[in-house]
């Protein structure tokens, strides 16, 4: 089957800011079994979104198992999904070769608490796999130069959209 006959994978992303108008984002861990291939690139939280999950609610547990955070309020969601195809090389080995790629529901939410309230080596109370080696706040319009190449366009519609929230 060509990569193109395959659908997307239902998925949620998440641009958390701070109260200076920040993003947080993650350092990916480099995991040998990892979906989108191994790296060590940055990114903001994301993750599949579960049949029958509605998609806020999706966001919220992908921020709370990648991050320990759920001290979050909503500020927007993107009007439209954003997709995203990955590498051919990577298509036949990721997600059980199902999916040709993501499509993604991306939120804007505040960040209510406390830096000590992240937890990326135990996240979700310590019920998840680590997915983030490092973490740190950056400027939405940076983040984009941070990403693996296949997810730049996302991230580069992502810093458009949410443009007026971030510092």
């Amino acid at each position: 089957m060509a990569a193109t006959d395959l659908p997307y994978r239902p998925c949620v992303g998440i641009a958390l800011f701070n109260r200076d108008g920040l993003v947080w984002i993650g350092r990916r861990a480099d995991a040998p079994d990892d979906a989108e291939g191994t790296g060590t690139w940055w990114q903001m939280p994301q993750g599949g979104i579960d049949k029958g999950e509605d998609p806020f609610q999706a966001a919220l547990r992908e921020l709370h198992e990648e991050t320990s955070i759920t001290s979050a309020a909503l500020i927007e969601r993107a009007p439209d999904v954003v997709r995203y195809d990955l590498p051919e090389h990577l298509v036949g080995q990721s997600w059980g070769g199902r999916y040709r790629g993501q499509e993604q529901h991306w939120f804007a939410l505040r960040f209510k608490g406390t830096d000590d309230e992240i937890d990326i080596a135990a996240p979700g109370g310590g019920q998840h796999k680590p997915e983030f080696s490092e973490w740190r706040w950056e400027k939405l319009a940076n983040v984009p130069g941070l990403v693996v190449d296949f997810k730049r366009p996302v991230y580069d519609e992502v810093a458009l959209l949410f443009a007026d929230i971030g510092g």
